[in-house]
């Protein structure tokens, strides 16, 4: 021990006679007795000024052996002595105190008692500086008169003059700064724990001292990972100081320090965009191998590094993107990253970012204020016409700050919808990262819970709601943004029992894929409809549907890689009854009519987009079997169908393909009946389905093929729409025409032009002979199959009450399209001269008591029961119009038998058939029925009542009314609903007028009743208890029909005539019509009432 202490003198007198040598080497050596604190005072004030020889100085303090305190004391007096005002202390001794920190010569804690200012006076300043960004803020916001502003600015002169005096000089913060700059983590750390978040990295230097500590410990695994293919990067040069923290070389390395400083570092990473966007490209490389890992145990230790790199992105990458002026490069380098979370991921991120971040530091506070400040100048100059430079002032302030903007935006439109436009059109000098934030934004203004009572006002949709929605139709269909975020909340939505959002999905579903659905339809446009896909398109629609097949893609592909085209199918069919039984609670009554249609239009609406974008194969994967979808889902039937009906036409298509290629033949029959043996394939697992959606007595009127067969067809499949194909030809043609007289127009446009117009021109009348094709098929399998359609176990009333209540009423007001195939249905079933179908008793049903059914409809649906209407006395009128027209389609059919025989129909006996007077009588018989059911809807003074029956009679108007003294009649009770509601309900004055107007100008047309039918009574024998009249007691038709039912049963075996006992009550009672007051319409209890969908309301 005495020889090591002796050889550690020698050495320490060896250093320090050099040492001395270097500061007297002019002067002679001699004996001195010196103080060894003098000394080590010396030694520090030559090391401060030869810094950079750390590795002498240090071995000769080491060797020195004084007190630590000693050595403290000392440095702490040097600090002490620059404390004096406007002093500065030099960088050198915090580069002396560094390193004695770093090689342990000295302590944090006794040292940093020597530093000023004190850590109160730290937390002071950093109060002071949030409070003055408050009032900032504060004022940006204000509205301030101009002689307030003068004033204001002459004081910030003020205040910008006294802070530009030279600030003490903050001693902590340069030991910090230069403890970085060697190296020294573990104490630099230290030192900014005992200060406010972030307040040492809001000192530049002190960041950039530590983006430089984070460049170097980065490199290697930046060198590995991080550098993009084909970059070439220079090299850095690693620290010498082997206490510095280590280089990492893999991603889990991460986690020792770099996550940790780069937690300090905060939003001031944005003095260092290299830096950034190395972290960026890290965290994108570590995405990647995070999603192609496999293995579960590798997967786990990954799971919590992914939870560090999401935080990094909230508290450092997001912040110092928004203190980087205008950086476009680095908001695409972010969204490369980005783009690998999951939407729920970023939209947390972007919440925070929104929501907390701003308020967390003084800059960011002055940034969400200014920000605030120039969107609202550039949204004050925004105009149609000046789209192009406010967009990119718009794109130049969203690179940085986003969620700020796009808020202020968001808040603007829901005030004035006349913005949308300009605003979508300005939107496309944004980033990738910039569309992705404003889809979070939509949805945050939607969700917003301070909004949620404000959706409506009483009977309406709230404005702002419907600017919000039109606002994500327009942007969502023209930029690339994802939809998966947007979509997902509209299911959240319903399945929270909330209907409103729907108008987002409308909306979206509209613009994105062109499909329009409205009650508004001309005849032509429904026409059109009827027809294949290209004529849906060119015919069918308002406005032309041009370029939706990229956006309509991205909507499919949306719904299908989240799974929630099925879900959202499903919500929507539940949610129809949920807004009445669920939603509707306290709401007016008129505002749940207006939800209802909302979510089943959307619904009609969705359904169609699936069944025309989803390939054959996806759609049958997704979509269950109708019993499935009724007993599992609770779907209604209606809706069942409808999601159903795409699925049946595929497969019967498929099937008829694949039986054609295994048997060649061209001859029409082999054709057709491959098409039957197809349906019979595709159809027979549906009909066993059907039978356990009803009871079993159902069954016993009608067989569950006719069933099956009625909701599985649409219009396409019964008839082709030629005078719409001709139309749109011709159209065609006339462009063609109008192109080449264009002496205008550019040769190669012409060109292009025309060749697109010739090559719809084909396209549609090759969809027109398909079309042809198909029908001819349908017609032909339905043949063969009405024989077993309708059975004879019950009454024919029976039959016809079970067929109206379970096809025609639920579907009649599904669609428009649908009304319109109802009532062409039933004219199929008469013309295909079914058994045991009476359409003289389907059409009086339909006919005599409409009251229930108008005043249980919603708006909409009043419209769509209307257009049935309307086909039915299209039918009727014309077998009206003309007795040769009778005896061809009625004559000899059994739809209108007035007897029946157990020998079944006989077409060769004219006796048992209604002539043609006495149908006149009937169809006036119904026009009366008609009237009197109006009359009476419009003298409730209900609501609903007059609304539905106005639309409805405005929907019938070509057809009814034709008799003179029913139009008069009424008329004079629409006169008096225009008097009585022109102040107290505007909107069924509206209604009234426009109707009363539009009968009017049809009063040239209509007749006296006697031109309508002869009045005189017709001989006929009426069994006296048929009789089934107003103000008659005997018992009604359905009651006879019932008896004569279980006569036919009974007594097969007689030959004799039964008389049924419609068709004789129809005329009897049509003949004893007289005029009288309408107060209140007849009802046969007898007669089983009819509900269509919405009878709940």
């Amino acid at each position: 021990s005495n020889a090591r202490t002796l050889c550690k003198k020698a050495s320490f007198d060896l250093k320090f006679l050099n040492f001395v040598g270097l500061i007297y080497k002019d002067y002679e050596y001699g004996c001195f007795n010196l103080d060894p604190n003098r000394v080590l005072d010396i030694i520090l004030e030559v090391y401060e000024c030869r810094s950079d020889q750390d590795e002498f100085f240090i071995p000769l303090i080491k060797s020195y052996m004084c007190e630590h305190q000693t050595l403290c004391h000392i440095l702490g007096f040097k600090f002490k002595f620059h404390q004096e005002p406007n002093g500065e202390t030099p960088s050198s001794l915090y580069h002396v105190a560094a390193a004695l920190l770093q090689h342990n010569l000295i302590a944090l804690e006794d040292l940093y008692v020597h530093l000023l200012p004190q850590d109160s006076a730290i937390v002071e300043e950093h109060k002071r500086e949030i409070l003055e960004a408050k009032q900032i803020a504060r004022k940006l916001t204000m509205v301030v008169v101009p002689s307030e502003k003068s004033e204001d600015k002459e004081k910030d002169k003020e205040k910008e003059e006294e802070k530009s005096e030279k600030p003490p000089d903050n001693q902590k913060l340069g030991l910090l700064e230069a403890l970085l700059r060697i190296g020294d983590w573990h104490h630099a750390q230290n030192i900014m724990e005992q200060m406010p978040a972030y307040y040492a990295t809001s000192h530049k230097a002190i960041a950039i001292a530590l983006c430089q500590l984070l460049h170097l410990i980065l490199e290697p695994l930046y060198r590995r990972a991080g550098v993009p293919k084909g970059a070439k990067a220079s090299l850095l040069k690693p620290l010498r100081n082997k206490q510095a923290p280590a280089p990492v070389e893999t991603f889990e390395d991460l986690s020792k320090d770099v996550f940790t400083m780069l937690g300090y570092l905060g939003p001031h990473l944005s003095h260092d965009p290299i830096l950034f966007a190395k972290i960026v490209r890290l965290g994108k490389s570590f995405m990647k191998e995070y999603q192609s890992e496999s293995k579960q145990d590798t997967k786990d230790k990954l799971d919590s590094l992914l939870s560090c790199f999401l935080s990094v992105s909230d508290q450092v990458l997001l912040p110092s993107l928004t203190l980087m002026e205008c950086n476009a490069c680095m908001s695409e380098e972010l969204w490369g990253f980005f783009k690998l979370f999951p939407y729920q991921h970023r939209y947390r991120l972007y919440g925070q970012w929104k929501n907390e971040t701003y308020s967390n530091h003084p800059l960011l506070v002055k940034v969400k204020a200014q920000t605030v400040d120039r969107a609202k100048y550039i949204m004050k100059r925004l105009t149609k016409e000046n789209v192009k430079p406010s967009g990119r002032q718009i794109g130049k302030l969203s690179h940085s700050n986003p969620t700020i903007l796009f808020d202020y935006i968001l808040s603007q439109i829901q005030w004035y919808d006349n913005l949308i436009t300009p605003v979508v059109d300005s939107l496309k000098y944004l980033t990738s990262l910039n569309y992705d934030v404003l889809a979070y934004c939509i949805i945050e203004a939607l969700a917003n819970p301070e909004k949620e009572k404000m959706k409506h006002d009483d009977t309406t949709i709230s404005s702002w709601l419907q600017s919000l929605a039109s606002l994500c139709g327009a942007v969502f269909r023209k930029y690339p943004i994802e939809l998966a975020g947007i979509l997902q909340y509209v299911t959240n939505q319903l399945k929270a029992g909330k209907s409103f959002d729907l108008l987002i999905l409308k909306e979206v579903v509209q613009k994105m894929a062109g499909i329009e659905i409205t009650d508004e339809m001309t005849v032509e446009q429904l026409e059109a409809m009827t027809g294949g896909e290209q004529l849906k398109a060119e015919g069918g629609y308002f406005g032309q549907i041009r370029n939706t097949k990229k956006s309509s893609q991205r909507l499919k592909d949306a719904l299908l890689d989240h799974e929630l085209a099925l879900p959202l199918c499903l919500l929507m069919a539940q949610q129809r009854n949920g807004v009445v039984f669920s939603e509707g609670g306290e709401k007016h009554l008129k505002l749940v009519g207006k939800l209802y249609d909302q979510c089943h239009d959307t619904l009609v609406q969705f359904g169609g987009f699936l069944a025309s974008n989803l390939s054959t194969e996806d759609y049958i994967k997704r979509v269950p079997s109708v019993d499935i979808l009724c007993n599992q889902f609770h779907t209604p039937h209606d809706a069942a169908f409808f999601l159903s009906r795409p699925m049946y036409a595929h497969q019967i298509l498929s099937k008829y393909d694949e039986l054609k290629k295994a048997e060649k033949g061209n001859r029409q029959q082999q054709k057709v009946h491959k098409y039957i043996s197809a349906c019979e394939q595709v159809m027979a697992p549906v009909h066993e389905a059907v039978v356990s959606l009803h009871p079993p007595k159902v069954w016993d009127d009608i067989r569950p093929q006719f069933y099956a067969t009625f909701w599985s067809l649409t219009m396409y499949d019964l008839a082709v729409p030629h005078n719409a194909y001709d139309r749109e030809v011709n159209k065609l043609k006339l462009q063609i025409k109008a192109i080449d007289e264009n002496a205008e127009m550019p040769l190669n446009k012409k060109k292009k032009e025309k060749e697109r117009c010739t090559a719809l021109q084909d396209k549609l009348q090759e969809e027109e002979k398909k079309q042809l094709e198909h029908v001819q098929r349908v017609l032909h399998r339905l043949k063969l199959e009405k024989d077993n359609w309708l059975l004879a176990k019950s009454t024919k009333n029976e039959t016809i009450t079970k067929f109206l209540q379970l096809c025609l009423f639920p579907r009649c007001v599904f669609s428009a399209i649908d009304a319109v195939y109802c009532a062409r249905f039933v004219e199929l079933v008469h013309q295909q001269k079914t058994p045991n179908f009476c359409t003289l008793l389907c059409y009086d049903r339909v006919f005599s008591d409409i009251i229930y059914t108008v005043a249980s409809c919603t708006e909409n649906e009043s419209r769509r029961y209307g257009r049935f209407l309307c086909c039915m006395l299209e039918t009727v009128t014309r077998w009206h119009s003309d007795k040769a027209i009778y005896e061809k389609e009625c004559g000899n059919y059994p739809g209108f038998l007035t007897i029946f025989r157990a020998s079944g129909f006989d077409g060769g006996n004219k006796a048992d058939q209604l002539d043609y007077e006495n149908f006149r009588h009937v169809v006036h018989k119904w026009h009366y029925k008609l009237t009197k059911a109006s009359v009476h809807c419009l003298e409730t003074g209900e609501y609903t009542h007059i609304r539905n029956i106005l639309i409805v009679l405005t929907k019938i108007l070509p057809y009814y009314p034709k008799v003179l003294n029913l139009g008069q009649a009424l008329e004079c009770r629409v006169h008096k609903i225009c008097q009585e509601e022109k102040e107290k309900r505007p909107d069924l004055y509206a209604l009234a007028m426009g109707y009363s107007g539009q009968l009017k100008s049809r009063k040239v047309h209509m007749v006296p009743e006697n031109e309508f039918h002869h009045k005189e009574p017709v001989n006929i024998t009426t069994p006296g208890g048929l009789q089934n009249g107003p103000g008659n007691s005997s018992k009604p038709a359905a009651a006879a029909a019932s008896t004569t039912s279980k006569n036919e049963e009974g007594t097969a075996e007689d030959a004799g005539e039964f008389c049924v006992t419609a068709i004789a009550n129809f005329i009897n009672e049509t003949i004893k019509i007289k005029w009288i007051k309408m107060s209140k319409p007849h009802f046969s209890t007898t007669i089983p009432r009819m509900h269509p969908p919405m009878s709940r309301v």
